[in-house]
């Protein structure tokens, strides 16, 4: 691959008349070093299916299909196509899809370009940071079979991604990955491995999806909101952010003597076991009033 300069970028972006859009969050990668690396954490074999988020000018793309049986690479960028085939055309394993990632429907491009596949896949990319929080949502949520990620991300959002309960970085990101993965903090990737630099540094996390959720909740959806509402009044107590918003009132059963927590504490103490005990307990009141 070309491409692995500032000055060698600057020149392909050139001959197609391009330039980094703003608008779109576009950074591209250079630095063949961070590019093996992330690819190396995908631990791929030829077996492998792996969805790319973002390909930009292709040199993760190439290094992903040197490794992996197929690379379904996902780019919102109309006019990086044309730059991508040929950047690209000496691997006859990589399928180009214009479209949006918040949008797209990734069970249907494999069933598209795998046939017979069942998976799971792998998923790779450098998230818009943007975006990311939604698409990093939509992607683990989403209903298509994978395994395993593997992302460039601002380093804050690594940081709440794989962030223990107490520290400040802890939130309802940190809740949300860990629910159905298993994250880890890789490495730290500097704005100069870039073109153009970012103003942020960047860092890759690596998350492994559980076969079940990391706790057991009556209901998702309550579980989600309590979680939400810890975080959103977090420099209150529990018993207030509850209180707040609109899930317990303090005329109903006592949920903190029932669940065994102190309903002094603030959100960002509790770990997911704590939050489902809680939510499992609205959820039993709520039951307990309809009956």
């Amino acid at each position: 691959m070309a491409n692995t300069s500032p000055t060698a970028i600057k020149a392909l972006l050139k001959r197609y008349g391009l330039r980094p859009k703003k608008g779109l969050g576009q950074h591209f990668l250079w630095q063949s070093q961070v590019v093996e690396r992330i690819a190396a954490a995908a631990e791929l074999d030829k077996d492998d299916v792996v969805l790319e988020v973002g390909p930009g000018l292709g040199i993760l793309t190439a290094a992903l299909a040197r490794q992996a049986g197929m690379v379904i690479a996902v780019e919102l960028d109309s006019a990086l196509i044309p730059l991508l085939r040929e950047v690209l055309q000496d691997h006859d394993n990589i399928r180009l899809v214009e479209g949006d990632a918040l949008k797209v429907d990734f069970d249907e491009l494999l069933k598209k370009f795998v046939p017979g596949f069942t998976g799971p896949c792998k998923v790779v990319g450098n998230l818009p940071y943007y975006i990311t929080s939604p698409l990093l949502m939509g992607l683990l949520y989403g209903k298509f079979r994978k395994e395993l990620f593997v992302f460039m991300v601002q380093k804050e959002v690594a940081q709440r991604i794989a962030a223990d309960p107490g520290g400040k970085e802890y939130g309802s990101l940190s809740v949300a990955v860990q629910y159905q993965a298993e994250p880890e903090f890789l490495f730290q990737v500097s704005p100069h491995a870039f073109f153009p630099p970012p103003e942020v540094s960047s860092a890759v996390v690596k998350f492994t999806t559980r076969q079940q959720p990391a706790v057991s909740v009556k209901d998702e959806g309550v579980f989600f909101e309590v979680v939400r509402a810890a975080f959103r009044y977090r420099r209150k107590t529990l018993r207030n952010a509850l209180r707040e918003g609109g899930l317990w009132h303090p005329q109903d059963e006592d949920i903190f003597a029932l669940s065994g927590i102190i309903p002094e504490r603030r959100g960002e103490t509790l770990d997911l076991e704590e939050f489902s005990r809680l939510a499992d307990m609205l959820v039993q009141i709520k039951e307990r009033k309809e009956e």
